[in-house]
């Protein structure tokens, strides 16, 4: 028994003009949203949201798919909603991810269309549209990993001498993150959530996007959560991105240096936060596939940590949580 699979069934009959042929999980999802693949008879397909209104609120993805739209993005398009009950009818973005399409002969292609439709959202940025990357909210992210991670799933609690290392490094990333200029951010802009069609990419699970640091979107799509890429690689999709964002007018660092450091230590806030929300998936949700990742995190923070002084506190914390 599926009480709201059934419900949204009889739902999607009335923007549909009849009953579902059929609806089929279309993509797992690490919060309570599910999706589900409708195919009518002419061959068209579309695809329902199911996100329960006491766990999620869809106003945020109908407000962010209309700003996305309206930059020049491929975003889904919401042809019907019912907000009381948590459902939305979307555009079919197909079912090819970057994360499954990438490789060595297309990854030059696919990543030039990513840094593109980065460059338009941002370009697209006004203010009062979206809620600040603040620091309240850097701070509670930050926070998931003494929590969750080095908490929950390493059983470690930090010491004092610890705590203080740990606040210190804090300081330093909402330092650094709330310095550079504010720009729409996707906050998950990442391969799994960019789809392969046309016009590329389509972008997804854009619901949580704010106005904010202007590193953040490039940081995720080179540092991935489930993909890693050689440095070289990583510098010069980076520095193609730094590029394409000053010809934009886009108000990224003149000093390639700055920018490139600035958007280290953006990616480092967003992968202890990682660490801390993989744990949380498992050890709360019950959603055990999240860990597997977790060592690509670390070896990011850790990377990070040899590269610059300041950071040197992060090594000895890592070191410290794993003896």
């Amino acid at each position: 028994m599926d009480p709201r699979l059934a419900a949204l069934t009889r739902w999607i009959a009335g923007p549909l003009g009849g009953p579902p042929r059929s609806l089929v999980p279309a993509s797992a999802d690490a919060s309570f949203r599910r999706y589900f693949r409708t195919t009518l008879d002419d061959g068209r397909s579309f695809i329902a949201m199911d996100a329960p209104p006491e766990r999620e609120d869809c106003r945020p993805f109908v407000h962010v798919a209309r700003l996305l739209r309206a930059a020049g993005v491929h975003a889904p398009e919401v042809h019907a909603q019912d907000l009381e009950q948590g459902f939305l009818l979307l555009t079919d973005l197909g079912t090819v991810t970057y994360l499954d399409a990438l490789g060595e002969g297309n990854a030059a292609a696919l990543m030039r269309d990513a840094i593109g439709s980065l460059v338009r959202w941002q370009l697209a940025t006004r203010a009062g549209e979206l809620p600040p990357y603040d620091e309240a909210l850097l701070r509670r992210e930050l926070a998931l990993f003494p929590e969750w991670y080095a908490g929950r799933h390493l059983g470690r609690r930090l010491d004092a001498g610890l705590t203080a290392s740990w606040e210190a490094l804090c300081d330093i990333l909402v330092k650094s993150a709330l310095a550079q200029p504010a720009v729409y951010v996707h906050r998950d802009y990442m391969p799994r959530n960019l789809m392969v069609c046309d016009p590329n990419p389509g972008v997804l699970d854009f619901q949580d996007a704010v106005i904010g640091p202007i590193t953040y979107d490039i940081a995720s799509l080179t540092r991935d959560a489930f993909l890693s890429w050689e440095e070289e690689r990583v510098l010069d999709w980076a520095a193609r991105y730094w590029e394409a964002a000053k010809h934009a007018r886009l108000p990224v660092d003149a000093d390639f240096a700055e920018f490139w450091r600035a958007l280290e230590w953006m990616g480092l806030q967003r992968h202890l936060k990682v660490l801390g929300i993989f744990a949380r998936l498992t050890y709360r949700d019950g959603k055990q596939k999240y860990l597997a990742d977790t060592p690509r995190f670390v070896g990011y923070a850790r990377a990070a940590a040899r590269r610059y002084a300041a950071l040197a506190p992060l090594a000895r914390l890592l070191d410290a949580l794993e003896r």
